[in-house]
C-alpha cells in the first residue's frame, strides 16, 4: 500500500500562484509514475500533470501548459505541483495520485492505484 497526503491548498487571487506538494509513505516511492488530477464540482475528474519515476519525462494537460509545474523528490518521496498565473477556472480539488504500472504518464485516472484524500484550490477573481 501507499499513502498519499497532500497539502497546499487554498484560496488564491486570479494570476497568484500555490505550490501543491504530495507526500507518501509505504511501499518505495521512486519507482511509481505519479500524477495530478483535479475535480471541480459538478465536472469530472480531469488530468492535470504527471511524471515518471526518474523526473525524466513530464506530461500536461493543454489548460495549464506553461503555468503549472511538476516535479518530485524521490529521496523525500515528494510530488509537487507548482502553480502560477492561477485562474478562477483552476478552482477545483486536487488529488495526487500514483501507480505501479505505468512506464509514462497517462491522462487517463483509471490505471493509477493509490489516492490521496485531495486538497482544496479555490481561485478567486
Amino acid at each position: 500500500q501507499v499513502q498519499l497526503i497532500e497539502s497546499g491548498g487554498g484560496l488564491v487571487q486570479a494570476g497568484g500562484s500555490l505550490r501543491l506538494s504530495c507526500a507518501a509513505s509505504g511501499r518505495p516511492f521512486s519507482n511509481y509514475v505519479m500524477g495530478w488530477f483535479r475535480q471541480a464540482p459538478g465536472k469530472e475528474r480531469e488530468f492535470v500533470a504527471g511524471i515518471i519515476w526518474n523526473g525524466g519525462s513530464t506530461r500536461y494537460a493543454d489548460s495549464v501548459k506553461g503555468r503549472f509545474a511538476i516535479s518530485r523528490d524521490n529521496a523525500k518521496n515528494t510530488v509537487s505541483l507548482q502553480m502560477n498565473s492561477l485562474k478562477p477556472e483552476d478552482t477545483a480539488v486536487y488529488y495526487c495520485a500514483a501507480s505501479r504500472w505505468l512506464a509514462v504518464v497517462d491522462v487517463i485516472a483509471g490505471p493509477y492505484d493509490y489516492w490521496g484524500q485531495g486538497t482544496q484550490v479555490t481561485v478567486s477573481s
